[in-house]
């Protein structure tokens, strides 16, 4: 997708805000600019003129440098969406990614530091992944009995961001790994969900792996005789201090956010299964009754939590391009397709085919 495609004119971004737009995640202003702090100081170093990006966003770049500053999703799509337009750099993401550091994560990266493994320190970091100011959810799955991997969740429809979004995560993710365990480390493949960009190359150049395009996910795939692996860094009273500040970083929140979380996480994990209540509540160790209550303190139901988790997934593949209609219906959990067709049409007022086509 050509810059151009990126501004705010193009069908897929006013598709995306408009859908966003009702949902209070997306204005909700809970995560560290780390993101937009790079991007920036990127920019500044191609001597790219970026106080433009900011404007209507409630935001000044002189604010970045602010620790207590938190901004929403609405606000960082849109200084990122702008970025793009005026760089022209398709592979924008993979750019900023590529430079972070440990420290560029603060307590994140103190904590992910002083861990006693490469398994740990993994944990860590996905478990406190909000603090590193990550604009994608993420979880640990295991793939095979030989492989685990990082997996990248979009919060929205967002698809002309997701390479950008995918990229910054990704390399980030293994520029601090090889910080970890070495300049050798080489992960066993990169799976992504979008079509094959322009700038492939550059991916092979840095990620030196497999890489797979128009998959069924988002996500980094590493042997896993690398979670044993020990780091020289170890400390454990201060890795317990940093995981504690961590934790207090996480913001206002409280408990029923994070019980939504927990809900999303594994509705996303276990979507082909169609789970019910009373399975998440058990794999949560809760009563049905506990976990209706705990949703409801937040707001929520968990009903209408499926429904958009199902949604965005169908969204997801619908984009990559690759998996028919009925496959992507079964890949959620439903086994007749037009079941399934009537199910998206009320998720999203469109049929999955006019999805398709306008994400094209």
């Amino acid at each position: 997708m050509t810059s151009a495609a990126l501004s705010a004119g193009h069908p897929m971004h006013d598709a995306a805000s408009a859908s966003a737009e009702g949902d209070a995640r997306y204005t909700a202003a809970t995560t560290l600019p780390n993101v937009l702090v790079h991007l920036i100081q990127l920019a500044l170093v191609r001597g790219l003129r970026c106080e433009p990006w900011f404007a209507g966003t409630g935001l000044a770049r002189e604010q970045l440098n602010d620790p207590s500053l938190r901004v929403s999703y609405r606000q960082a799509s849109t200084v990122i969406r702008r970025a793009l337009h005026a760089s022209g750099d398709c592979g924008l993401g993979l750019a900023v990614g590529r430079v972070e550091t440990l420290g560029s994560f603060g307590l994140l990266g103190l904590a992910m530091m002083t861990s006693a493994t490469f398994g740990e320190a993994m944990v860590v970091g996905i478990t406190h992944h909000r603090v590193s100011g990550s604009l994608l959810d993420v979880s640990f799955e295991e793939v095979g009995p030989r492989e685990v991997a990082l997996a990248a969740w979009p919060r929205f429809n967002d698809a002309p961001l997701l390479p950008f979004l995918c990229e910054e995560l990704f390399a980030s993710s293994l520029a601090i790994a090889r910080e970890l365990l070495g300049q050798n480390f080489r992960p066993a493949r990169l799976e992504l969900t979008y079509a094959r960009p322009p700038h492939a190359d550059a991916y092979a150049d840095f990620f030196q792996c497999e890489l797979v395009f128009g998959a069924r996910y988002n996500r980094i795939v590493l042997d896993v005789q690398w979670l044993e692996h020990p780091l020289p860094t170890h400390n454990p009273l201060t890795a317990q201090q940093a995981r504690a500040l961590c934790a207090q970083q996480h913001g206002p929140e409280g408990a029923p956010q994070e019980i939504v979380a927990s809900v999303e996480r594994l509705l996303r994990s276990h979507l082909h299964q169609q789970p019910r209540l009373p399975d998440v509540a058990r794999m949560l160790n809760m009563s049905e009754r506990s976990l209706r209550r705990r949703l409801a303190e937040g707001g929520r139901i968990f009903r209408e939590i499926h429904d958009r988790v199902r949604a965005e997934r169908a969204l997801e593949l619908l984009h990559g391009g690759k998996l028919s209609v009925a496959e992507i219906g079964q890949e959620i959990g439903f086994s007749d397709p037009r079941e399934f067709r009537r199910a998206f049409k009320r998720w999203t007022g469109m049929p999955p085919r006019s999805a398709r086509r306008q994400a094209a």
